[in-house]
């Protein structure tokens, strides 16, 4: 693999790992982290109350740049990931169910936008 891939999945590695503590931070109960199928894959599921969210980390040199690039072929690849963990695993069914996003840029606190992301349930 070459460097700046390497480097590339650190930071990303990074940014999930700081989004989980935030998430902590705001007494949310992480369920699973960088659940993936074939088809699909979710950063983070964690819950809060009555509520279940499926979040996308985004990791960018800016809070903006990372705020535009949930694309939809990324939507549709975290709603099938949700799709799946909700299918196998009984709790989702008596809870809310959303897409939230965290933005994470260098120097800056992270960015979590409950909602964000419209999934396709």
């Amino acid at each position: 693999m070459r460097r700046d891939r390497r480097q590339a999945r650190a930071f990303g590695a990074r940014a999930e790992t700081i989004a989980a503590a935030w998430l902590r931070l705001r007494f949310y109960s992480i369920l699973a982290r960088s659940y993936s199928i074939r088809d699909g894959e979710v950063d983070i599921i964690a819950r809060r109350g009555g509520v279940i969210a499926f979040v996308e980390v985004k990791a960018r040199p800016t809070l903006e740049d990372a705020a535009i690039a949930i694309t939809p072929e990324k939507r549709r690849r975290l709603s099938r990931a949700a799709r799946h963990w909700i299918a196998r695993n009984a709790q989702a069914q008596s809870c809310g169910l959303r897409g939230d996003a965290i933005f994470v840029a260098p120097g800056r606190l992270p960015r979590h936008v409950e909602g964000a992301v419209e999934l396709d349930l």
